[in-house]
């Protein structure tokens, strides 16, 4: 049971670092890394509950959360392109597109 604790605290820890850079930095790369940080910090709960209970449906979630999330960061990555190039900076700050006055 000790392990497991480690390995659920790590989880902890990895999610509030990326909650905070994701609350804290106003870059959209940096953002979007934080965004994975904190999808890694739930596959390492789910496969170290999975190992822990000694079945296969934590690590089998963790390949879909896997998958999911590769096919999220191509899709933002590509938003970030072309909003890069529509405003020329990744600064969340300057966006304004969709705010009223």
């Amino acid at each position: 049971m000790g392990l497991l604790n480690g390995y659920l605290v790590l989880g902890v820890l990895l999610f509030g670092i990326g909650l905070l850079g994701f609350i804290i930095r106003r870059n959209l790369i940096m953002m979007l890394i934080s965004v994975e940080i904190m999808l890694n910090a739930v596959n390492i709960k789910l496969v170290a509950l999975s190992h822990f209970m000694q079945d296969l449906k934590g690590q089998v979630m963790t390949l879909f959360v896997m998958a999911s999330a590769a096919g999220a960061v191509a899709i933002g990555l590509i938003i970030l392109l072309m909003v890069y190039r529509n405003k020329g900076t990744v600064d969340v700050e300057k966006y304004d597109l969709l705010r009223e006055d």
